[in-house]
């Protein structure tokens, strides 16, 4: 043998004791009884040698911190999710082609979820790099092992469509969001979706999906009114509730809309100062404007105001014209003054501009 194959062969020899040395240093999860008979070929690329372990009650692992992970496999609830006539199990666990199946190098099992949900971007890519532009990726990248990720929101094995799961959104978030969920659930909206009512919104709605932003900022702040917009300016919708399809327009054309008005138009980052939406009606707790717990019915108006104007007195709120346009039955007097100067003005422009041509017709026939 020639000092060229002596090389590669030695090359080969430390490069397998290197691989044995760290593999001897990994932190490995503690061993599974798997069984004695490795899957035939017929059955290497299918869910049924598989499910010849994993349909077993007992199976599970335990990991070297003491976290137990119930190995125990649903089959029902696997073939009614949306990967149940798509993917088989070596789809998705690859690297269990391997038989027996190499142990997780991890210590717990919430490093597990975390090694594990780098599978989804394999086919789910672009939702993927969504999710790195959210406030949960924001707080996984500094150290909180508990932001969400995609089998926490959707499971790991019986992911339903959203359009047919949109209370389950709601009780998703609420894993990590509890106090909010049960305000949310006390809220019109929280009330109309026990109701299975697909006109309200759900968490998803306002904060998006994937790539979720965070709601203090200003550019949320700005923009929560075209979410709240979003339904509440779309006139066959709110025809269908007896609501004011107006809501929009009023604000924006009163003394606090016209403000934010101008933030919007600039698109800036800076905190608008004027109170918005969820100012006046609340965030998550909205409720209806007839509710005697809601912050814009009259006897609690005066309370809502001084948040902003501490030194408002009792007829404070009559200033304002709630969302109404004025009309001979709404802000009467407001509504005939704007009459007034809505014919006055043309009036006396269009006066002003025949008087000057008058002016200038003398001045020509005089010369």
């Amino acid at each position: 043998m020639n000092g060229r194959k002596w090389g590669a062969l030695l090359r080969l020899l430390l490069a397998a004791c290197f691989a044995v040395a760290v593999g001897l240093t990994l932190v490995r999860a503690a061993p599974v009884a798997q069984s004695a008979t490795p899957p035939s070929p017929s059955e290497q690329d299918s869910n049924a040698s598989c499910l010849r372990c994993h349909l077993r009650p007992e199976i599970a692992m335990t990991f070297p911190n003491g976290d137990a992970l119930s190995l125990t496999f649903d089959e029902q609830a696997y073939r009614n999710s949306v990967h149940g006539d798509k993917l088989n199990c070596l789809d998705c666990h690859e690297r269990n082609r391997r038989y027996p199946h190499p142990l997780p190098e991890v210590s717990g099992r919430r490093e597990y979820s975390q090694a594990q949900y780098e599978l989804c971007k394999r086919c789910h890519f672009k939702n993927y790099t969504l999710t790195l532009d959210s406030v949960h990726f924001e707080a996984l990248s500094k150290g909180f092992a508990y932001a969400p990720l995609c089998t926490d929101c959707h499971t790991a094995h019986a992911a339903t469509p959203i359009r047919e799961s949109r209370t389950q959104i709601a009780q998703a978030c609420s894993k990590c969001h509890e106090g909010i969920y049960e305000e949310y659930s006390s809220s019109i909206h929280g009330s109309a979706l026990r109701e299975e009512n697909p006109d309200v919104p759900v968490c998803t709605t306002c904060h998006g999906v994937h790539n979720i932003p965070s709601a203090t900022t200003a550019s949320f702040r700005l923009d929560s009114l075209n979410l709240c917009a979003g339904c509440h300016a779309d006139k066959e919708l709110m025809d269908k509730y007896g609501i004011s399809s107006n809501v929009l327009k009023t604000y924006l054309d009163d003394f606090h809309g016209k403000t934010v008005g101008f933030y919007q138009k600039e698109g800036t980052d800076i905190w608008p100062d004027q109170p918005v939406c969820s100012d006046c009606h609340g965030v998550h707790d909205i409720k209806a404007v007839d509710d005697p717990e809601s912050r814009v019915i009259k006897e609690n108006l005066l309370t809502t105001c001084r948040k902003c104007h501490p030194d408002a007195t009792t007829n404070f709120p009559s200033a304002w014209l709630s969302h109404y346009e004025p009309s001979l039955d709404k802000a009467t007097l407001v509504y005939l003054v704007k009459t007034y100067y809505r014919f006055l003005i043309p009036f006396m422009v269009g006066g002003l501009v025949l008087y000057i041509m008058v002016d200038l017709w003398r001045l020509a026939r005089n010369r």
